[in-house]
């Protein structure tokens, strides 16, 4: 049966970023469909423990944070995921953080930040899981790109650099690692009603300009991914590597 395909049971996802927004809701999802789950995350994401929990799957949490994290330390990070759960079959890089400000004033330390987090843990954490996938033969990565992976933006250039970036990268390993059985895909989200973008949210001006463009006519929320990460985790995407898939409510076609 086709639907069967979806199905992630006996299959562990690591999830970075995962205490609330895109990053719980991935993980709820892949729980529901019924793998186990491990978070990587800065803070303690109770909340989305409870819910993995709920789901009836096994979950475990690691504490680090990205900005500014060595290389050793994003691995150790990946090789404690398969001692308590035996493997890592599933890798969402999630977690990302935004600095606004005008290119011409913009802080070196933001700029350091933000491609700290966006871009190099992205990779460090990739071939990290990446080894232990190629070694079973079997592997999904997703990324967590954005509509600035494909446009400029406005006040965020180390953003919009890091998620070009992260497209990149994802066509990159995608390449090196498909013959491995080890997919890499991106989804590219329209604008989330997330932390990311409250400020957006909170200028009325700039958030009816936002609506406006997009067709559906609403914000995403973290429940619109849900699908595309399950599709993208599952063995109905084994012949999908390299894409960057827009969810977006139709922004790009705009």
């Amino acid at each position: 049966m086709i639907l069967d395909s979806f199905r992630l049971d006996g299959r562990v996802a690591l999830v970075t970023g995962s205490s609330r927004g895109l990053g719980q809701g991935a993980a709820v999802a892949l729980a529901e469909a019924g793998a186990d789950i491990a978070l990587i995350d800065r803070g303690d994401p109770a909340e989305t423990i409870a819910l993995v929990e709920a789901a009836g799957r096994r979950v475990h949490s690691v504490r680090r944070d990205l900005v500014g994290a060595a290389p050793a330390d994003l691995a150790s990070a990946v090789d404690e995921v398969v001692g308590e759960l035996g493997r890592v079959d599933i890798l969402v890089n999630n977690a990302g953080t935004i600095r606004r400000a005008p290119a011409a004033e913009y802080a070196a330390e933001d700029w350091t930040d933000v491609l700290s987090v966006n871009l190099d843990a992205v990779f460090h954490l990739s071939q990290a899981a990446g080894r232990h996938m190629i070694a079973q033969g079997h592997g999904r990565i997703i990324n967590v790109a954005s509509m600035l992976s494909f446009q400029g933006g406005i006040l965020v250039p180390a953003y919009t650099a890091s998620k070009h970036a992260v497209a990149g990268l994802t066509k990159a390993l995608a390449n090196e690692w498909a013959a491995s059985g080890v997919t890499v895909n991106a989804i590219a989200p329209g604008y989330m009603a997330t932390d990311n973008t409250a400020a957006l949210r909170a200028d009325t001006a700039r958030e009816a300009s936002i609506v406006s463009r997009i067709p559906a006519g609403r914000w995403g929320t973290p429940a619109d991914l849900q699908g595309a990460f399950v599709f993208l985790a599952s063995d109905a995407a084994a012949y999908v590597t390299g894409a960057i898939v827009p969810v977006d409510g139709g922004w790009l076609v705009r």
